[in-house]
Formats: C-alpha cells, structure tokens, sequence
C-alpha cells in the first residue's frame, strides 16, 4: 500500500544540519495572508495559489521545487472577470491534457451571489483565459475541485450554506475538456452534525474513496476551523466519516486554527498536504497562511498526518538536500516599467492609476460610488515585526503617504497635504485625526514601524536618515482586522486624479 506524509512547511529559517541530525523547515511556507490554498504538480514544479478575497490582482500564483521555498510568479486574473463584482475565493488548480484549469469563487455581477468560474492557460503559461460562470446553482456554490476518476472527470463543491438546512458536498459529471458539467448534480456529503463542510480534496487509494474536508469556523479572532475526513468504496458514495475527526486542528499553541487545502504527491509516493492556519498570538495578524504538514494512512484504512493531529510549525523538510530560505525584506525603487508582482490593490473601493519607472510611481484613482478614503497599493505582511517608508516626491492638495489598511472604513493613514503631515485613524467609517503639523520639507520621508502584529508608531524625516516620532505610545491597529482577511501595509492617495501622489521608493524591512 502507499504510504503518505504529512509536512508542516513554514517561516524561513535555516537550521543547523550537523547539530539536527536532519534538516527542519518551519511553517507557514508561503508567509502571508492566502487563505485556502490549491497546490499542484507538473513536471518538476510545483504551483500553489489562494484566495484574494478583496484585493486585486486576483488569486496570486507561486511556484516550488521543494514545498518549501516558493516565489510568486504571477496571478491567475490582472482583470476582473466580465461577470464576476467581488469576493474572489478558493480558487482550486487542475493539470489535464496539457491545460492549466483554475476553477474560482466569484460573485456574480448581476446579482452578487458567489458562484463557480473556469479558466484555463496553455501548459505552464500562467496566462489564463476566463471561460465564465460554470456552476450557477441554489443561492450559493463555492470550494470547487476537481477529480479524475479512471478518466471520467467529476467537479464537487459546497452547497446549501447560506440556507436552512444542512450543508452538503454536491457533485457533477465534467466534460473532457474541464468546462461544461454534464447530467444532475449528486449529493456526496452531508453535514448532519451542523459544524460546517467545505474545502474538500478527494483522492482514491486502495478500495476506498477519501475525502478530506474542514469544518466548524474558518476566520476571524474565534476561528476554530480543523481538518477531516469520510471515505466510501464508490466516488458518490455513501461516505462514512471517520470516528476518530478531526485530523488536524490548531489548539496546540502554534496555531489557533487550520484547514481548507489540497494535497499533492512527491515524485517518490508521499503525500503533503497545502492548508491555511492561523498562527496563535501576535502571528494572526498575519492571516491565514499556508502550512504544510505530511498525510499517512493507517493500518485501519484512514489517514492521519505524520507529526499528529495538531498543527505544527516545525518539521522535516520534505526533501533530503533542501534548506528553508531566510524570508528577504522588500524594496522597490519604481525603474522598473510595471509594478513588481508583490502589490496589491483596493479594487472593490477605488480604480487605480500608477505609472512607475524613472525612479517614482504616480498613484491615484477614482473611489468607487459610496467611498471617499482614496487608492492603496499594499503588501500582504510576512512578519509581526517590521517598518516600511516611503519619500512623498510632491505637494498639492490630495492626501498622500503610508496607510495599515483593512477596508475603506478601516485604516490608519500618515501623509502629506498641501504643507501639513497628518495622521488619520478612520475606523467603522469614522475619520479622526490625531496628528495636524506644519511642515517646511517639500519631499518628506515617511516610516511606519509595526511590532506584535498590529501595534504601530509613526515616524517622519526631511532627510530619510534622521527619524521623528509622532505617536508617543504605540497605536492599537487590531481594529483592522476584516472577517477574512488581515491589514495590509503600503502607500495611499486620497484625492482628487488631477492632484496624483508621487512616491520616490518604498521599503519594507523585516526586524529581527
């Protein structure tokens, strides 16, 4: 029978490989908030993506060698869908005949009803083309996978969550070419216990049918999502579900939840399985980020993960030779012609206008009907310790700096308006300053220094080498936090499109 292993891959840290005795990786392997996360092989490489909820580019894509080390290489859309508005969830990767599929949640732009599209690209392009809606069924369909059984593919996905009844696990028939679902839907799964059902990855071993699947609450401050598993000797079952669930949980002291994911299978047998956690303390204010643990089966015909039914940070590497990387601090000076693939966007509140190149990007945009906070261009943050800065390259009437951003009615803003440096908190909709001085630099260098996750001071300079505190005692940004996703640092325009911002570069450094 084959065997299969369970990896936690995480943060990025090389240990001492004589002293070990064997090499170690520490979880999340991918650092930063990307939630529900699909992992795939093809050839030697290794192609992960996730949610990207309400930022824009849609659905990032890294790649791997090693499970460990990963860098992204692009998103899945730099556009919206025609028919999709907002809240790009789970998105889930699938290899056939030479064609990449990225099966997606979106909602629907007639209705904003989240529903299951398709896109496809040629090989390993990346380049994909969107198909439009495949699953428009019931008052919600998300979490799509797809399964090859002997040839006949199937699609699944989670049904009936927003209605009075208990949640099920349909499934369909899928054409040969991955984008048309054929004859009636099939229930797989049941949730009878009422603690939630999604995120599920089916695979076959032996006689039975396995599906792994999570439940209870996948995000926000109580989130206590955990991973487990039914199996039946036929694909639509009936699927008994295991007596022994979950099989992997947080609780541990490392992490306060995980779940949501898919696995993949080493060239030699073994298989590991991508989810999403929450790390415990000052960490979840990174996000749920992706963890890697090894999956096993039994002698009882079940499965359980190699380091136990808790999630973990620290675990072998999944490769003898590897090394985990140390994670590397960001900066761009704007040479080059298009933004660096790491930025992100407030799509849903504003358009964004940006022009880097010779040393400076212009930023503005046009908010969206309703919103009045202006433009962000962000990061997704990596660690709970860390400054990012910028030098305002202009001056005129629009307000312009550095912003820990959550929603348009979420965010904490240093910048420069006309002569002044002003320090805004806008929380619920609410805007108050807590900062108005005069300033007589007309390029200001601007730094933000975050430390437990969300604790921020606020600093300037006319030099970029001598710093001024502003905030004495440390502003608390836990209000940032969104339902399912986390604040993200970067810079802001808030104005008017005829008054842009200019920036000369932006920083952002790990401390360690």
């Amino acid at each position: 029978m084959r065997k299969f292993c369970l990896l936690v891959v995480s943060v990025f840290v090389l240990f001492d490989i004589a002293a070990q005795g064997s090499a170690f990786f520490e979880n999340p392997v991918i650092k930063g908030d990307m939630a529900d996360p699909s992992v795939i092989k093809v050839g030697d490489t290794y192609y992960a993506t996730g949610t990207s909820s309400e930022w824009a580019p849609f659905y990032p894509i890294f790649t791997s060698s090693d499970l460990i080390n990963w860098k992204q290489a692009g998103h899945v859309f730099d556009e919206k869908p025609s028919w999709t508005s907002h809240s790009f969830w789970a998105p889930e990767l699938f290899y056939h005949h030479g064609t990449m599929f990225c099966y997606y949640t979106a909602r629907r732009k007639s209705d904003n009803t989240s529903y299951i599209g398709v896109a496809t690209a040629e090989g390993t392009s990346l380049k994909f083309t969107d198909h439009g809606p495949l699953v428009e069924l019931g008052t919600e369909a998300i979490d799509a996978f797809v399964f090859d059984d002997a040839g006949q593919l199937y699609l699944t996905w989670k049904a009936y969550g927003l209605d009075r009844r208990p949640i099920e696990l349909l499934g369909s028939r899928l054409s040969d070419d991955g984008l048309q679902l054929i004859g009636e839907p099939f229930t797989l799964l049941k949730d009878d216990e009422r603690i939630g059902l999604e995120g599920q990855y089916h695979f076959k071993q032996g006689d039975y049918y396995y599906v792994i699947y999570s439940a209870k609450s996948c995000c926000g401050p109580s989130s206590d999502y955990d991973v487990r598993v039914a199996r039946s000797q036929n694909f639509r079952g009936p699927y008994e579900k295991y007596a022994g669930n979950p099989i992997l949980s947080g609780g541990n002291g490392d992490f306060l939840s995980c779940g949501h994911g898919t696995a993949v299978e080493t060239p030699d047998g073994r298989m590991f399985y991508l989810s999403h956690g929450y790390q415990s303390g000052d960490a979840f204010y990174l996000g749920r980020q992706p963890i890697l643990h090894e999956l096993i089966d039994t002698d009882d015909e079940w499965l359980a993960f190699k380091s136990g039914k808790h999630a973990t940070i620290r675990q072998p590497v999944p490769f003898t030779g590897t090394a985990q990387l140390a994670l590397a601090d960001f900066n761009d000076d704007f040479s080059g012609k298009s933004l660096k693939v790491d930025w992100t966007w407030n799509y849903p509140y504003s358009s964004i206008d940006v022009t880097p190149g010779n040393g400076s990007l212009i930023l503005t945009g046009v908010p969206s009907a309703g919103t009045k906070q202006g433009t962000v261009l962000c990061l997704r943050p990596q660690t709970t310790s860390y400054s990012y800065e910028t030098q305002v390259g202009n001056t005129n009437g629009s307000l312009k700096g550095l912003t820990m951003y959550g929603d348009d009615r979420n965010m904490v803003v240093i910048g420069v308006q006309h002569n002044e440096l002003i320090v805004k908190r806008v929380k619920d909709g609410r805007e108050t300053t807590l900062s108005r001085s005069e300033t007589e630099s007309t390029h200001l260098f601007l730094k933000i220094k975050v430390s437990n996750g969300c604790m921020l001071t606020f600093f300037h300079s006319p030099d970029g080498k001598s710093w001024y505190r502003v905030n004495d005692t440390p502003l608390d940004g836990s209000f940032l936090v969104r339902w399912d996703r986390v604040a993200r640092p970067g810079l802001i325009h808030r104005g008017r499109t005829n008054e842009p911002a200019v920036f000369n570069y932006f920083n952002l450094n790990h401390i360690h």
